[in-house]
């Protein structure tokens, strides 16, 4: 059992960890710039008691070059077979949290619309051309997923190929010279 490990709310199943949480998102637009083209970043990762309860966009903070906007109602799922993702996610330096939105690069609004852990499935994601933002993932939820990688990843055993024996299996392959 996870529950135990964490004041963060969360559900759990045999093979499924769900992790309510919300998103700030930072928009800076510098208006000394001639066109004024908006950046995006993840400015924080929110997780906690009750924070499913807060489901909608609210600017939080807006002055000359930022704005930052506070979005609930995202679940981080950690799923069973994602546990390798995680792994490698946990061996770096600093795991990250990866955030999809939609939208397209430069606009002045963008929608985060999914929450993962699993580098594979962000890069994924970064290959279909959906914007992926990244930040350091908070320590609460670090632990969480240390836990459910620790119950549940089993490291895949590797195997050596034999060799096949193709040159005998083609109709191509020389056969050896008979002599006269």
């Amino acid at each position: 059992m996870l529950n135990n490990a964490t004041q963060i709310d969360f559900t759990e199943s045999d093979h499924e960890v769900s992790v309510p949480v919300a998103v700030v998102l930072e928009r800076t637009i510098d208006s000394s710039k001639k066109w004024g083209i908006p950046q995006w970043k993840i400015f924080a990762v929110v997780a906690g008691k009750h924070i499913h309860q807060y489901d909608k966009k609210m600017l939080i903070h807006e002055d000359d070059i930022h704005r930052r906007f506070f979005w609930g109602g995202l679940v981080l799922h950690l799923h069973k077979d994602g546990t390798e993702g995680y792994w490698y996610n946990l061996l770096s330096d600093t795991p990250f949290l990866f955030v999809i939105c939609d939208g397209e690069e430069g606009d002045r609004d963008l929608e985060p619309t999914f929450i993962t852990a699993n580098q594979d499935e962000a890069t994924g994601y970064m290959e279909s051309d959906r914007i992926v933002l990244s930040i350091a993932m908070p320590a609460e939820i670090c632990d969480i997923l240390e836990r459910f990688v620790i119950s549940h990843y089993r490291p895949e055993q590797k195997k050596k190929r034999k060799r096949r024996e193709w040159a005998s299996e083609s109709a191509y392959a020389k056969t050896p010279r008979q002599e006269i």
